[in-house]
């Protein structure tokens, strides 16, 4: 690396409160004049085991730990956690699933990195809100990802299973009233089981 040593890199990239970083962000941290310059300095942090390629454009610097739902955010944006790792979060369901699931306004998709699967399930642009912001990344209030895993499970998208969900500490009003921006069939599932 012509400007910067390795330990210079090292601890330009660990001065980044969360270590995920886009390729642009990249550029920038790594002083790369020009993209082949970048791609190549990328490739030597790699082949170092300094960096980690996640998807294309988005890299994780291995020396720091992050956790599933920052990475989920920062795989696929926009996006928030919902249904079953957001109600297992909020301890509405019990047990916890394999997968990391999101939601998002672009196509459903799916991505195994390091042996965890990210699942990013698509809605309509009118139905993407209900979320907040925890520590470092996007998730569903409890009301909003148990409608948007009846939502997805009514399509035959999702398997419920009612044995799974703590409806007891839910706002039952505010499920009600957010329940009629999904429709008919969604209000209905509310009514039968809470």
């Amino acid at each position: 690396m012509e400007t910067l040593t390795l330990s210079q890199i090292i601890k330009k990239l660990s001065s980044k409160p969360i270590p995920l970083f886009s390729l642009n962000e990249l550029g920038g941290f790594l002083m790369a004049a020009n993209r082949q310059t970048l791609y190549k300095r990328i490739q030597r942090l790699n082949n170092n085991k300094i960096l980690q390629r996640l998807i294309k454009g988005k890299y994780h610097l291995v020396l720091k730990e992050v956790d599933d739902f920052t990475m989920a955010n920062f795989l696929y944006q926009p996006s928030y956690i919902s249904m079953q790792s957001a109600l297992s979060f909020h301890s509405i369901m019990t047990g916890f699933s394999y997968q990391i699931t999101s939601i998002s306004v672009k196509k459903t998709r799916t991505f195994e990195i390091n042996d965890k699967e990210y699942l990013y399930s698509k809605i309509s642009p009118k139905l993407f809100w209900g979320w907040e912001k925890k520590e470092n990344f996007l998730i569903a209030k409890p009301e909003k990802a148990l409608l948007d895993y009846i939502y997805f499970a009514t399509k035959g998208l999702a398997g419920l299973d009612w044995e799974e969900i703590d409806t007891t500490r839910l706002d039952k009003k505010l499920l009600l009233k957010w329940a009629k921006m999904y429709g008919n069939i969604v209000i209905r599932e509310i009514k039968k089981h809470t």
